[in-house]
């Protein structure tokens, strides 16, 4: 994908599934510790990311650096509301304005209100032009931005990257307008020691006992590996003795009950429809993660939770974890497709049960398990 048509390219791994409708409902605040509430008298910093949570974290860096950068300024950040917990964890942003994705073809249905004439608007969100225009009706001083050649108005930034890796590529965008920024900024702080427990002991175990989580599903069917196959894999961890944690959104629950269903785990591993919060205890306080190209592999960057991760039409190259943090390790045939397929992409039908469960026995020989706030 480029940035050269007529539809806004946003980050091309997955689409936000909600449908595009701004909610303009009341804003969080002081979403960054220390924030003031109803502070309007500092400069206004609009940032546009409304997409998923895998979005949301590769952003992190970029959201850190426009903090550091623009430290005077009241920092507003337009994102789906359900990801307020990352965004109060990223330490990054004052203010969370609840607003849903730009669907590719569909245009944007206005801003939303209360945030006219910015100092500076920034869109993390895609190449343009819709996402552009969105932000231009804020009639901002200053926009930041990947040069599109359908938006005449004057735009800071370089031409859109279209095989940058996602963290790399917003954070290319800062660095072109003189930005300082840093790449490897991903970590959240570690969740409370409490709820990380209580997570635990929702899944049916303690801290004694090893924990896996297995996320099986994703956005498009190109990226979600067969339901048979994530339950060997649950099975062979249930059969060496550790707990088995099966997570999913709210609508995937077939999915998710399948494999519990197929890997004959017990009821309490089923915890689809977890909520954000506790499903970032969840996988902090996990020992391992298994799952496809999705936004829980960034929450075990996140948090320095060992995982092994299956990629299809995407190359690891565009959305993998660092490749500097051993504790991950990425799957991967060596093929390209479409990720919003609606088959699970050939590529990654060509890794099996037994690579997965090889890269499992790979981080048992050679990870020693560092705090979670260490980086990983």
């Amino acid at each position: 994908m480029n940035g050269s048509g007529a539809a806004d390219r946003a980050p091309d791994r997955a689409r936000d599934k909600a449908a595009d409708r701004p909610s303009h409902t009341a804003a969080h605040r002081a979403a960054r510790p220390g924030g003031a509430d109803g502070d309007r008298d500092r400069p206004l910093l609009v940032t546009l990311r409304a997409l998923g949570l895998g979005d949301l974290l590769t952003a992190v860096p970029a959201l850190r650096a426009l903090r550091r950068h623009f430290a005077d300024h009241r920092h507003v950040l337009l994102a789906p509301e359900e990801l307020h917990p990352i965004v109060r964890a990223s330490g990054a942003v004052d203010e969370l304005v609840p607003f849903r994705a730009l669907e590719p073809g569909l245009g944007g249905r206005g801003a939303p209100p209360g945030l006219e004439r910015p100092a500076v608007a920034v869109n993390l969100h895609g190449s343009g032009p819709q996402s552009h225009r969105l932000l231009l009706e804020l009639a901002p001083r200053r926009l930041l931005a990947f040069a599109h050649p359908d938006v005449a108005a004057p735009v800071e930034g370089p031409p859109w990257p279209p095989d940058a890796h996602e963290v790399w590529r917003w954070c290319g965008l800062l660095a072109e307008a003189g930005i300082a920024v840093d790449p490897t900024d991903l970590d959240l702080p570690t969740p409370d020691p409490a709820a990380v427990t209580a997570a635990r002991a929702a899944a049916g175990t303690d801290a004694g006992r090893p924990l896996t989580v297995i996320h099986p599903g994703a956005s498009s069917g190109a990226r979600r590996w067969p339901v048979e196959r994530f339950a060997a894999v649950a099975w062979a961890e249930h059969a060496s003795g550790r707990a088995v944690a099966v997570t999913g959104s709210a609508d995937e629950g077939e999915l998710v009950a399948a494999v519990v269903e197929q890997g004959s785990l017990p009821p309490p591993s089923n915890r689809c429809g977890t909520p954000l919060e506790e499903l970032m205890a969840l996988v902090a306080g996990a020992d391992r993660l298994v799952c496809g190209d999705t936004g829980v592999a960034h929450l075990a960057t996140a948090y320095g939770t060992p995982s092994v991760v299956l990629f299809g039409p995407t190359p690891p190259s565009r959305w993998g974890p660092p490749p500097d943090r051993p504790r991950h390790r990425v799957l991967w045939a060596g093929m390209t497709g479409d990720p919003h397929g609606t088959n699970p992409d050939p590529g990654l039908l060509a890794i099996g049960v037994a690579d997965v469960l090889a890269g499992l026995a790979s981080l048992d020989a050679e990870l020693v398990r560092a705090p979670a706030s260490a980086p990983a």
